[in-house]
């Protein structure tokens, strides 16, 4: 069964809102996936293009914005800031990371999520953490949240197709 799938069943029993939701997190979760599908661990490593992103970097760091963005949803930015992000590592899958194993972890962090969201209250809301690019004293409820996992992720998947048709010519959106 696919992503996809196991997610619309769990989500069944959620709220009309969070089916939707979940849905959509999951489409978008699954074109990064197919994205990567069939490369090399070297492959995955290749930087492209005229940026520094890789595919096994983008699966990376779409996985630890999720989960940093669920810690906010439980409790706000001081869980969100108590794990520490790796600025410097994030966006690369270092020599020890492989493909397969930053799928598997993706995968977890999917069902982690979900697993979560189904027992937040979308409407509950947290002030965000202090940072220049966020306005200050806003809040973002849980729903802001999700909406901004399926931007994220969304977004990645688009930088992730050009990066495979850079290393290989193989297309997977369009």
């Amino acid at each position: 069964m696919n992503a996809t799938a196991t997610t619309v069943d769990a989500a069944r029993t959620a709220s009309p809102e969070l089916t939707d939701l979940l849905t959509a997190l999951a489409r978008h979760r699954d074109f990064l996936r197919f994205t990567v599908r069939g490369l090399t661990d070297e492959q995955a490593r290749q930087t492209p293009t005229a940026s520094a992103l890789s595919l096994g970097g983008l699966i990376k760091h779409v996985r630890d914005t999720e989960i940093g963005w669920m810690r906010f949803a439980v409790g706000g930015a001081e869980l969100m800031e108590s794990d520490p992000a790796d600025w410097e590592n994030g966006f690369r899958m270092l020599e020890d990371e492989t493909l397969e194993g930053l799928l598997e972890s993706y995968e977890e962090t999917a069902a982690t999520t979900e697993r979560l969201l189904a027992d937040l209250d979308l409407n509950t809301a947290h002030p965000l953490p202090v940072a220049p690019w966020f306005e200050p004293g806003a809040s973002w409820t849980v729903r802001r949240v999700v909406l901004h996992l399926i931007a994220e992720t969304s977004q990645h998947a688009g930088h992730a197709d050009i990066i495979r048709e850079t290393v290989d010519g193989q297309r997977t959106m369009g």
